[in-house]
């Protein structure tokens, strides 16, 4: 709809112009995604693939893995597309998103390849790899078909199912990058087999994350389950997993704002420290970890503010712990100070407000499954809370 607020015999002539995109994509949860007698990856396909051509970008780590796995992948890409498709090996982990060799190197080969605007891009991998390759497939004649193959639980639940792309600068998480829906989005649960205790409890954080401030009834879940997960039973972690994906999803879809035009940002509950963290550990500290740290602090903070009972304040941490350990909660560099005598952290907050366009807009937990949003931070609280972690 275009309205016409002038006559052009006016000194000033102003349109405004209302565009309504509508985007559809599906999020499959699957097990042995690329064996031949599972359709799920050719029903998520485009119906014209074999005019268009793909390539297929999968994560290193994915690769020495599941070799056999990746090269069955490459095998179904092929067959749908009716060209010979090799796998690309990219670099993973968060030094994929640290410069702009992997954006790069997904160009020049889709530039190579002569991929047309409808051709399809197939990412496999964590999610560094997935955001790294789906800003470059953003790019490329601003933006070709995407399928999103998750391989963590951190992706499988959370950012693998969303729509933003993007890499770190300087010090800086995520400072480039676009927003994006993917063409499709399709989940291996046998894949997070593979994943060593470490990087299952990754994604486990965004499951805490999005339970504690949208779903008491996914936290009690996560609860009953600790002592499951922690054991490594996969069915606790799939189920998990998959119920975390449908909040994440259902957020973007019904929150009103999946572009992130506005401040709020509610799913980034926990976040302002942890990317503070990732950055100052050189990414040593992993993004999963960081938010389980970032959830304990912004816990005991909203206990310290009033927004959070006690009993609730404790229950969340202590959830947490038996979680992650106390030890992951509290690395060194979370009481670490700048030559003023500032936590170091405390920089996480501007950063953060620039990040989500100038205003600070905190989420902080009023209650399991209940949240609220601050537009301002005491320094001198998040000291104390650090203190009460630290002491725990």
């Amino acid at each position: 709809m275009t309205r016409h607020n002038n006559s052009p015999s006016d000194d000033l002539i102003r349109f405004e112009t209302q565009i309504s995109p509508g985007f559809r994509y599906p999020i499959v949860f699957t097990r042995d995604a690329v064996s031949e007698g599972n359709n799920a990856f050719g029903e998520i396909l485009p119906q014209d693939a074999s005019q268009r051509g793909g390539l297929l970008f999968v994560d290193q780590g994915l690769a020495d893995a599941q070799p056999g796995w990746v090269e069955a992948a490459g095998r179904k890409l092929s067959q749908a597309t009716s060209h010979t498709v090799e796998p690309i090996l990219i670099p993973g982990g968060e030094a994929a998103k640290n410069d702009w060799n992997v954006v790069n190197l997904v160009l020049d080969r889709l530039e190579q390849a002569r991929l047309c605007r409808h051709g399809i891009v197939v990412a496999a991998g964590g999610g560094a790899v997935l955001d790294a390759v789906g800003f470059a497939a953003a790019l490329f004649h601003r933006g070709v078909r995407l399928i999103r193959m998750p391989s963590t639980t951190l992706s499988q639940g959370d950012s693998g199912v969303g729509v933003k792309n993007g890499i770190n600068r300087g010090d800086q998480k995520n400072l480039i990058g676009t927003f994006a829906p993917p063409w499709a989005v399709l989940c291996d649960l046998d894949l997070l087999k593979t994943l060593d205790r470490s990087l299952v409890l990754d994604g486990i954080a965004e499951c805490l994350k999005v339970a504690i401030i949208k779903d008491a009834t996914f936290f009690e879940s996560l609860e009953n389950d600790v002592d499951a997960i922690a054991e490594g039973k996969w069915e606790a972690i799939d189920r998990a997993v998959v119920q975390s994906a449908r909040i994440h999803a259902a957020h973007i879809a019904s929150g009103g704002d999946p572009f992130e035009v506005g401040s709020s940002r509610p799913l980034d509950f926990g976040h302002w420290a942890a990317h503070r963290l990732e950055s100052l550990s050189g990414y040593v500290i992993r993004h999963g970890e960081a938010v389980a740290i970032g959830i304990a602090l912004d816990t005991i903070y909203a206990g310290l503010a009033g927004l959070l009972s006690e009993t609730d304040s404790q229950r969340i941490v202590g959830l947490t712990v038996r979680l992650f350990g106390q030890d992951r909660l509290t690395p060194p560099l979370l009481t670490s100070r700048n030559a003023e005598g500032r936590l170091n952290i405390l920089e996480g907050i501007s950063q953060f407000r620039e990040h989500l366009g100038g205003t600070l807009a905190i989420t902080l937990p009023t209650g399991v499954g209940q949240a609220v949003e601050v537009d301002s931070i005491d320094e001198s609280l998040v000291e104390k809370a650090v203190e009460i972690l630290t002491a725990e």
